[in-house]
């Protein structure tokens, strides 16, 4: 993995609202390498939003340090300007903030706000739309209204790809979109990361959609940071995840559940491939013993 572009060193953050105070951060302490795909899960007020927020200076903190990119977030003079649109952010459901009378305006309303010149702006607009699967000679002029919830999705992502992020973080980008929406979905994601080495933030719940998509997983509770590692090696801490009111992919739990029960499949075995060549390759020794 690469050098990181996040670094969070002792990030405490407590809401304030008159005499009551919570502590939403206690002592969190990561880095999350450049280009990779990144999942924080944790069920709700485990301190996922809170954190990411901090990250483009939504948020400052308490105490504690967030660099990115060499940035500290939170210093005094910082331009957050500058620092939110290297920094993009998809809220849940996106597309309810779609506003203009056509795509093409609707992706060009963040480029032209960075006073950036007509032929930059069009030029932007015009490969967004084709990163997400919309070319602007197809829908450009076209109202965003008329095309299907993952559709407008994809219109909002290419609004926040048009100003160029470095990072990129997603709100639980996937909920309320059905099973071809999210695949879909998920394959503009990793055409982003792949030709534009963008380095993706997801925050989310959903343990299948982490699997699918992340390198690197860090897993909050209470706000707390509780565990960090790759998905492969969170998603055997099953009992952990648990404790903490998640579940592993279906895939991970069956497999889990398998090995309890005195099935010998190995640790290293966590994708659909590896258990399908790790059955048959179990299936042709008993073959081959039953033989004998």
């Amino acid at each position: 993995m690469s050098e990181p572009i996040i670094i969070v060193q002792h990030l405490f953050h407590t809401y304030q609202s008159g005499t009551i105070s919570k502590d939403a951060l206690i002592d969190i302490n990561l880095e999350i390498a450049r280009g990779s795909c990144t999942a924080v899960i944790g069920v709700t007020g485990s301190g996922k939003s809170t954190l990411v927020q901090h990250f483009n200076g939504l948020l400052r903190p308490t105490k504690g340090t967030v660099l990115v990119d060499g940035i500290d977030v939170g210093a005094k003079g910082v331009d957050l300007r500058m620092m939110r649109q290297r920094v993009g952010m998809l809220f849940q459901f996106p597309e309810g903030q779609l506003f203009e009378r056509t795509i093409f305006a609707d992706v060009a309303f963040g480029p032209q706000r960075m006073k950036l010149g007509r032929h930059e702006v069009r030029a932007r607009v015009m490969a967004a739309l084709e990163t997400v699967g919309l070319p602007a000679h197809e829908y450009g002029g076209r109202s965003p209204f008329d095309l299907s919830g993952g559709q407008r999705r994809r219109v909002a992502l290419a609004g926040v790809l048009a100003m160029l992020p470095t990072v990129l973080i997603l709100d639980e980008p996937t909920v309320g979109l059905d099973a071809d929406g999210r695949a879909e979905f998920y394959t503009y994601l990793r055409r982003v990361q792949d030709m534009q080495g963008v380095t993706i933030i997801l925050v989310s719940h959903d343990m299948a959609e982490v699997a699918a998509l992340a390198d690197q997983l860090f897993v909050l509770h209470d706000g707390r940071m509780v565990l960090q590692g790759t998905p492969r090696s969170i998603f055997t801490e099953s009992e952990r995840l648990r404790q903490c009111g998640l579940v592993a992919p279906p895939l991970g739990e069956l497999l889990s559940v398998l090995r309890t029960r005195g099935l010998a499949i190995p640790p290293d075995v966590f994708t659909l491939d590896e258990a399908f060549l790790w059955l048959r390759d179990a299936l042709n020794v008993l073959h081959i013993s039953k033989k004998e």
